[in-house]
């Protein structure tokens, strides 16, 4: 009998500690390497550093969650790469330190950019993200005559052919509906540029018009993003995963930013709203333009790879200029808009239709349009 009650009150302190140590973030940012974590330190709006929360799985180099003191917004820095980026995010998703059913996630990193859409320093937010690498490799010295690439969808013997095999994270599609909430709170910032962005761009003037958009100032876009754990340069990788981009999105997406991780990213929070630990439908995808994905005229390919880096500096600043405006607006808007969440008028989810209905790209949903079975996760107490 003691020891029953012995038990059951173990048991009660258990739960009680559990239930108070459970935070539930409004907004969780979610970034890459320590640049893009510093943007958002020693900032007026709140402080990142008053909660650190260690958690196991993340990377070794970022092992810590920050939070503010009430939990409603916390940073993720996941380490750079696919494979740093989807471990460190999955083990987040998955921690029964958070509750995050109703966070909204806001990805926020620096990327290339290709000057024919957009500018360095310029904010990109993508409605697609496209793992371009995902791809049969040729060297380019040996590819067949006929081939404008090495790269070649995979399963297909043609660089036209749609990919005839699918691993699912090839495409991501985002609420459409939250992104253009995103863009039109972002752009109520006053961007930052720099000299050494603005001497950057202007080695574009002579480009020719397709390269118009390299010659602005920094300004808020709505375009789309390309994932590679391989960093490339140069028009004819470029406009060989441009043409991918659009292969495998049927033509819906309009390649923009290039990057290394958020394919990664955005396929463990899918997985997290399949465990029932988050909602796939709040999430915002934001990168900054920190270079351009191919040279300007009298530039070689490998000088633009290796040293052009004039619009880092905007970029990095313009993560929280422009993130800030987001961040705010949800959280001053969370009682009459962003609490209940923002219906997607879009699908939205992965190339398999794994959060339900049908995607206009590739294959197909594989789940006949109701999504791969639900999990929840259950934790015991030890």
């Amino acid at each position: 009998m003691q020891s029953s009650l012995v038990f059951r009150s173990v048991l009660a302190l258990c739960v009680v500690t559990a239930v108070e140590a459970v935070i539930s973030p409004k907004v969780f940012i979610i970034d890459y390497y320590n640049d893009e974590q510093d943007a958002w330190l020693d900032i007026p709006e709140f402080n990142l550093l008053e909660q650190n929360i260690t958690l196991p799985g993340l990377s070794m180099m970022y092992p810590d969650i920050h939070c503010t003191s009430d939990g409603s917004v916390c940073q993720l820095v996941t380490g750079e790469g696919e494979i740093n980026a989807g471990l460190s995010t999955f083990a987040l998703a998955l921690s029964p330190e958070f509750n995050l059913t109703q966070t909204y996630f806001l990805l926020a990193g620096d990327a290339g950019i290709s000057p024919e859409v957009a500018t360095v320093g310029s904010v990109a937010f993508a409605q697609f993200a496209v793992q371009v690498a995902m791809q049969y490799e040729i060297d380019a010295r040996e590819k067949p005559e006929n081939f404008t690439t090495g790269y070649v969808p995979q399963g297909s013997t043609s660089i036209s052919q749609y990919p005839q095999y699918i691993y699912g994270t090839e495409v991501f599609q985002l609420n459409d509906a939250l992104r253009q909430l995103a863009i039109a709170l972002a752009k109520t910032a006053t961007l930052n540029d720099t000299a050494s962005a603005q001497a950057y761009r202007a080695q574009y003037t002579n480009a020719g018009p397709n390269f118009a958009p390299a010659l602005t100032a920094p300004t808020v876009v709505g375009c789309d993003t390309a994932t590679s754990d391989n960093w490339w340069s140069g028009a004819l990788l470029a406009g060989a995963f441009e043409n991918f981009t659009t292969l495998v999105t049927n033509g819906s997406a309009t390649y923009c930013t290039t990057q290394q991780e958020d394919n990664a990213v955005l396929e463990a929070l899918l997985r997290g709203q399949l465990a029932r630990r988050t909602d796939f439908s709040r999430v915002i995808h934001m990168r900054t333009g920190s270079d351009f994905d191919r040279p300007p005229p009298g530039v070689s390919v490998a000088q633009n790879l290796f040293f052009a880096d004039g619009g880092y500096n905007a970029a990095i600043r313009n993560l929280y200029v422009a993130g800030i405006k987001v961040v705010e607006g949800i959280l001053d808007g969370w009682n009459d808009t962003f609490a209940a969440g923002i219906p997607p008028q879009n699908f939205i989810g992965d190339i398999f239709g794994s959060l339900g209905g049908s995607p206009a790209f590739g294959p197909g949903s594989l789940f006949n349009g109701t999504g791969a079975p639900s999990v929840p996760l259950h934790y015991s107490c030890v």
